[in-house]
Protein backbone atom coordinates (compact mmCIF):
# COMPACT_ATOMS: atom_id res chain seq x y z
CA UNK A 1 0.00 0.00 0.00
CA UNK A 2 3.06 2.16 0.59
CA UNK A 3 4.02 1.87 -2.34
CA UNK A 4 0.95 2.03 -4.43
CA UNK A 5 0.40 5.50 -2.45
CA UNK A 6 3.88 6.76 -3.25
CA UNK A 7 3.65 5.86 -6.98
CA UNK A 8 0.63 7.56 -7.16
CA UNK A 9 1.97 10.80 -5.59
CA UNK A 10 4.97 10.79 -7.66
CA UNK A 11 2.75 10.28 -10.93
CA UNK A 12 0.20 13.46 -9.46
CA UNK A 13 3.73 15.66 -9.53
CA UNK A 14 4.09 15.38 -13.29
CA UNK A 15 0.93 16.37 -14.07
CA UNK A 16 0.94 19.76 -15.21
CA UNK A 17 -2.89 20.73 -16.02
CA UNK A 18 -3.03 20.16 -11.53
CA UNK A 19 -0.01 22.06 -11.15
CA UNK A 20 -1.70 24.98 -13.21
CA UNK A 21 -4.50 24.71 -10.82
CA UNK A 22 -2.55 24.47 -7.73
CA UNK A 23 -1.25 28.34 -8.44
CA UNK A 24 -5.35 29.24 -8.09
CA UNK A 25 -5.92 27.43 -4.97
CA UNK A 26 -3.41 29.30 -3.14
CA UNK A 27 -1.37 26.90 0.16
CA UNK A 28 -4.21 24.85 0.45
CA UNK A 29 -4.83 21.47 1.96
CA UNK A 30 -2.00 20.99 4.08
CA UNK A 31 0.79 22.29 1.81
CA UNK A 32 1.72 25.49 3.99
CA UNK A 33 3.24 23.04 6.49
CA UNK A 34 5.68 22.22 3.76
CA UNK A 35 6.08 25.26 1.69
CA UNK A 36 6.90 29.05 3.98
CA UNK A 37 4.99 30.96 2.20
CA UNK A 38 4.40 32.21 -0.94
CA UNK A 39 6.37 35.99 -1.02
CA UNK A 40 9.61 36.50 -0.41
CA UNK A 41 8.82 38.54 2.92
CA UNK A 42 6.84 35.39 3.85
CA UNK A 43 10.40 33.30 3.31
CA UNK A 44 12.35 35.68 4.90
CA UNK A 45 10.41 35.35 8.28
CA UNK A 46 10.49 31.78 8.88
CA UNK A 47 14.20 31.77 8.27
CA UNK A 48 14.84 34.63 10.80
CA UNK A 49 12.40 32.82 13.16
CA UNK A 50 14.30 29.77 12.15
CA UNK A 51 17.82 31.28 12.98
CA UNK A 52 16.92 32.41 16.55
CA UNK A 53 16.28 28.90 17.14
CA UNK A 54 19.92 28.16 16.12
CA UNK A 55 18.86 26.58 12.76
CA UNK A 56 20.94 27.60 9.71
CA UNK A 57 18.57 27.53 6.51
CA UNK A 58 18.55 27.25 2.61
CA UNK A 59 15.70 29.15 0.61
CA UNK A 60 14.00 27.52 -2.34
CA UNK A 61 12.31 29.82 -4.91
CA UNK A 62 10.00 26.82 -6.24
CA UNK A 63 9.74 26.69 -9.90
CA UNK A 64 8.67 23.65 -12.37
CA UNK A 65 7.18 23.08 -15.78
CA UNK A 66 8.93 26.08 -17.25
CA UNK A 67 7.78 26.42 -21.22
CA UNK A 68 9.13 29.65 -22.83
CA UNK A 69 12.54 31.80 -21.96
CA UNK A 70 10.71 34.61 -20.59
CA UNK A 71 9.62 32.00 -17.52
CA UNK A 72 13.31 31.03 -17.04
CA UNK A 73 14.29 34.54 -17.03
CA UNK A 74 11.64 35.55 -14.36
CA UNK A 75 12.39 32.27 -12.17
CA UNK A 76 16.49 33.45 -12.17
CA UNK A 77 14.93 37.15 -11.34
CA UNK A 78 13.42 35.45 -8.81
CA UNK A 79 16.31 33.81 -7.40
CA UNK A 80 18.47 36.91 -7.52
CA UNK A 81 15.81 38.68 -5.37
CA UNK A 82 16.24 36.37 -2.90
CA UNK A 83 19.76 36.15 -3.10
CA UNK A 84 19.55 40.34 -2.33
CA UNK A 85 16.81 39.42 -0.05
CA UNK A 86 18.93 37.45 1.92
CA UNK A 87 21.92 40.12 2.06
CA UNK A 88 19.61 42.94 3.06
CA UNK A 89 17.99 41.10 6.24
CA UNK A 90 21.13 39.51 7.78
CA UNK A 91 20.03 36.11 7.84
CA UNK A 92 22.17 32.99 8.00
CA UNK A 93 21.09 31.30 4.44
CA UNK A 94 22.07 30.00 1.46
CA UNK A 95 19.99 29.35 -2.21
CA UNK A 96 18.95 25.99 -3.73
CA UNK A 97 17.53 25.84 -7.18
CA UNK A 98 16.10 23.76 -9.73
CA UNK A 99 17.91 24.36 -13.61
CA UNK A 100 14.89 23.57 -15.26
CA UNK A 101 12.87 26.47 -13.84
CA UNK A 102 16.14 28.39 -15.41
CA UNK A 103 15.17 26.61 -18.62
CA UNK A 104 17.37 23.80 -18.98
CA UNK A 105 14.91 21.98 -21.20
CA UNK A 106 15.18 25.01 -23.83
CA UNK A 107 18.52 25.72 -23.78
CA UNK A 108 21.52 24.79 -21.91
CA UNK A 109 22.85 27.92 -23.05
CA UNK A 110 19.66 29.98 -21.68
CA UNK A 111 20.51 27.79 -18.08
CA UNK A 112 24.00 28.84 -18.24
CA UNK A 113 23.83 32.43 -18.72
CA UNK A 114 21.06 32.59 -15.94
CA UNK A 115 23.41 30.47 -13.86
CA UNK A 116 26.02 32.94 -14.12
CA UNK A 117 24.26 35.78 -12.89
CA UNK A 118 22.89 34.21 -10.12
CA UNK A 119 26.07 32.90 -9.32
CA UNK A 120 27.40 37.06 -9.80
CA UNK A 121 24.94 38.34 -7.87
CA UNK A 122 25.34 35.73 -5.15
CA UNK A 123 29.13 36.44 -4.84
CA UNK A 124 28.03 40.28 -4.58
CA UNK A 125 26.00 39.90 -1.19
CA UNK A 126 28.16 38.20 0.64
CA UNK A 127 29.49 34.96 -1.44
CA UNK A 128 26.02 33.23 -0.66
CA UNK A 129 26.13 29.63 -1.69
CA UNK A 130 24.11 28.43 -3.97
CA UNK A 131 22.80 24.42 -4.21
CA UNK A 132 21.91 23.17 -7.55
CA UNK A 133 19.01 20.61 -6.71
CA UNK A 134 19.38 17.33 -8.26
CA UNK A 135 16.31 16.44 -10.89
CA UNK A 136 15.18 13.03 -11.79
CA UNK A 137 17.77 11.11 -14.11
CA UNK A 138 17.03 12.67 -17.58
CA UNK A 139 18.78 15.30 -16.14
CA UNK A 140 21.21 14.39 -14.17
CA UNK A 141 24.16 14.09 -16.28
CA UNK A 142 24.01 17.78 -17.63
CA UNK A 143 23.23 19.08 -14.39
CA UNK A 144 26.67 17.52 -13.45
CA UNK A 145 28.64 18.79 -16.55
CA UNK A 146 27.35 22.08 -15.90
CA UNK A 147 28.40 22.12 -12.54
CA UNK A 148 31.98 20.78 -13.84
CA UNK A 149 32.55 24.06 -15.96
CA UNK A 150 30.57 26.48 -13.27
CA UNK A 151 33.34 25.11 -11.07
CA UNK A 152 36.17 26.80 -13.03
CA UNK A 153 34.77 30.06 -12.20
CA UNK A 154 32.79 29.85 -8.62
CA UNK A 155 33.51 28.41 -5.58
CA UNK A 156 30.15 28.94 -4.52
CA UNK A 157 28.36 26.21 -5.70
CA UNK A 158 27.62 22.95 -5.63
CA UNK A 159 24.76 19.90 -6.09
CA UNK A 160 23.23 17.06 -5.07
CA UNK A 161 23.89 13.37 -5.20
CA UNK A 162 21.27 11.03 -4.83
CA UNK A 163 22.15 7.44 -3.25
CA UNK A 164 19.76 5.93 -5.07
CA UNK A 165 21.36 6.11 -8.30
CA UNK A 166 23.97 3.28 -9.24
CA UNK A 167 25.97 5.81 -11.02
CA UNK A 168 26.66 8.04 -7.44
CA UNK A 169 29.73 6.50 -6.42
CA UNK A 170 31.67 7.16 -9.44
CA UNK A 171 29.95 10.79 -9.65
CA UNK A 172 31.23 11.38 -6.03
CA UNK A 173 35.09 10.01 -7.50
CA UNK A 174 34.56 12.31 -10.63
CA UNK A 175 33.95 15.65 -8.38
CA UNK A 176 36.52 14.61 -5.48
CA UNK A 177 39.54 16.86 -6.62
CA UNK A 178 36.91 20.12 -7.10
CA UNK A 179 36.33 20.13 -3.63
CA UNK A 180 33.10 20.78 -3.77
CA UNK A 181 30.51 21.11 -1.22
CA UNK A 182 27.62 18.21 -1.71
CA UNK A 183 24.26 18.08 -0.15
CA UNK A 184 23.69 13.83 -0.61
CA UNK A 185 20.21 12.29 -0.18
CA UNK A 186 18.66 9.04 -1.23
CA UNK A 187 16.58 10.47 -4.06
CA UNK A 188 12.76 11.41 -4.27
CA UNK A 189 11.67 11.13 -7.69
CA UNK A 190 10.54 7.74 -9.29
CA UNK A 191 13.29 6.05 -11.81
CA UNK A 192 14.10 2.84 -13.72
CA UNK A 193 15.44 -0.55 -11.96
CA UNK A 194 17.89 -0.11 -15.15
CA UNK A 195 19.64 3.32 -13.30
CA UNK A 196 18.37 2.93 -9.58
CA UNK A 197 18.18 0.48 -6.86
CA UNK A 198 14.88 -1.01 -6.60
CA UNK A 199 14.95 -1.98 -3.26
CA UNK A 200 14.66 0.55 -0.30
CA UNK A 201 17.92 -1.71 1.97
CA UNK A 202 20.09 -1.20 -1.28
CA UNK A 203 19.10 2.66 -1.32
CA UNK A 204 19.98 2.61 2.48
CA UNK A 205 23.30 0.97 2.32
CA UNK A 206 24.75 3.00 -0.69
CA UNK A 207 23.87 6.21 0.74
CA UNK A 208 25.81 5.09 4.06
CA UNK A 209 28.97 4.11 1.30
CA UNK A 210 28.54 7.85 -0.64
CA UNK A 211 28.58 9.53 2.75
CA UNK A 212 31.76 8.11 3.85
CA UNK A 213 33.13 8.26 0.55
CA UNK A 214 32.91 11.74 -0.05
CA UNK A 215 33.59 12.05 3.62
CA UNK A 216 36.95 10.32 3.89
CA UNK A 217 37.70 12.64 0.40
CA UNK A 218 37.86 15.27 3.10
CA UNK A 219 35.22 17.22 1.56
CA UNK A 220 31.79 18.82 3.03
CA UNK A 221 29.13 17.26 3.21
CA UNK A 222 25.63 18.02 3.37
CA UNK A 223 23.82 14.83 4.83
CA UNK A 224 20.03 15.78 3.95
CA UNK A 225 17.93 12.91 5.72
CA UNK A 226 15.23 12.22 8.81
CA UNK A 227 16.21 8.75 9.23
CA UNK A 228 17.81 8.28 12.69
CA UNK A 229 19.97 5.84 11.60
CA UNK A 230 21.79 7.76 8.92
CA UNK A 231 22.18 10.24 11.61
CA UNK A 232 23.64 7.89 14.21
CA UNK A 233 25.71 6.17 11.13
CA UNK A 234 27.43 10.03 10.70
CA UNK A 235 28.14 10.20 14.10
CA UNK A 236 29.63 6.78 14.28
CA UNK A 237 32.06 7.88 11.72
CA UNK A 238 32.66 11.46 12.82
CA UNK A 239 34.24 10.03 16.20
CA UNK A 240 35.87 6.88 14.41
CA UNK A 241 37.93 8.87 11.73
CA UNK A 242 38.09 12.26 13.35
CA UNK A 243 35.77 14.00 11.19
CA UNK A 244 35.39 17.45 11.74
CA UNK A 245 31.63 19.01 12.67
CA UNK A 246 33.13 22.29 10.21
CA UNK A 247 33.54 19.33 7.23
CA UNK A 248 29.50 18.15 7.60
CA UNK A 249 25.89 19.62 8.44
CA UNK A 250 22.63 18.03 8.97
CA UNK A 251 19.95 19.10 6.78
CA UNK A 252 16.14 18.31 6.46
CA UNK A 253 13.08 19.97 5.01
CA UNK A 254 10.82 22.70 6.54
CA UNK A 255 8.18 21.44 8.61
CA UNK A 256 9.33 17.90 9.60
CA UNK A 257 10.83 17.31 12.52
CA UNK A 258 11.29 20.09 13.93
CA UNK A 259 12.01 19.15 17.43
CA UNK A 260 14.92 16.64 16.09
CA UNK A 261 16.20 19.64 14.36
CA UNK A 262 16.49 21.63 17.60
CA UNK A 263 18.32 19.14 19.30
CA UNK A 264 20.85 18.52 16.84
CA UNK A 265 21.93 22.39 16.82
CA UNK A 266 22.06 22.11 20.26
CA UNK A 267 24.45 19.03 20.11
CA UNK A 268 26.49 21.23 18.28
CA UNK A 269 25.81 20.04 15.38
CA UNK A 270 24.74 22.30 12.22
CA UNK A 271 21.55 22.03 11.24
CA UNK A 272 20.15 22.95 7.89
CA UNK A 273 16.50 23.89 6.98
CA UNK A 274 15.45 23.66 3.60
CA UNK A 275 12.67 26.28 3.22
CA UNK A 276 10.74 26.35 0.32
CA UNK A 277 8.42 29.31 -0.93
CA UNK A 278 6.25 30.73 -3.85
CA UNK A 279 3.07 30.07 -5.38
CA UNK A 280 4.56 27.28 -7.78
CA UNK A 281 4.10 24.38 -4.99
CA UNK A 282 2.39 21.81 -6.57
CA UNK A 283 5.37 19.31 -7.39
CA UNK A 284 7.19 19.89 -4.81
CA UNK A 285 3.99 19.51 -1.81
CA UNK A 286 3.52 15.71 -4.43
CA UNK A 287 6.81 14.49 -3.90
CA UNK A 288 6.74 15.32 0.08
CA UNK A 289 3.47 13.20 0.21
CA UNK A 290 4.82 10.68 -1.30
CA UNK A 291 7.92 9.91 0.99
CA UNK A 292 6.02 9.45 3.66
CA UNK A 293 1.94 8.24 4.29
CA UNK A 294 2.34 10.35 7.72
CA UNK A 295 2.16 13.22 5.33
CA UNK A 296 -0.97 12.03 3.95
CA UNK A 297 -2.68 11.47 6.89
CA UNK A 298 -2.23 14.48 8.27
CA UNK A 299 -3.44 16.00 4.98
CA UNK A 300 -6.47 14.44 4.94
CA UNK A 301 -6.76 14.91 8.52
CA UNK A 302 -6.29 18.85 7.68
CA UNK A 303 -8.43 19.05 5.16
CA UNK A 304 -11.42 17.32 7.05
CA UNK A 305 -11.57 19.05 10.29
CA UNK A 306 -13.05 22.13 11.29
Amino acid sequence: MEQLLKDFFLFLSKNKTLNAAAKKWGLRFGASRFVSGVTINDAIKSVRELNQKGLVCTLDHLGEFVFSVEEANESADYCIKTLEAIHASGVDCNLSLKMTSLGLDISKDLCMNNMRRILDTAKKNGNIFVRIDMEDYAHNQVTLDILHELLKDYDNVGTVIQAYLYKSEQDIEDLKDTRVNLRLVKGAYKESPEVAFPNKADVDENYKKIIKQHLLNGNYAAIATHDDQIIDYVKKLEKEFNIPRTQFEFQMLFGIRMQSQIELAKEGYKMRVYVPYGNDWYGYFMRRLAERPANVMFVLKGMFSK
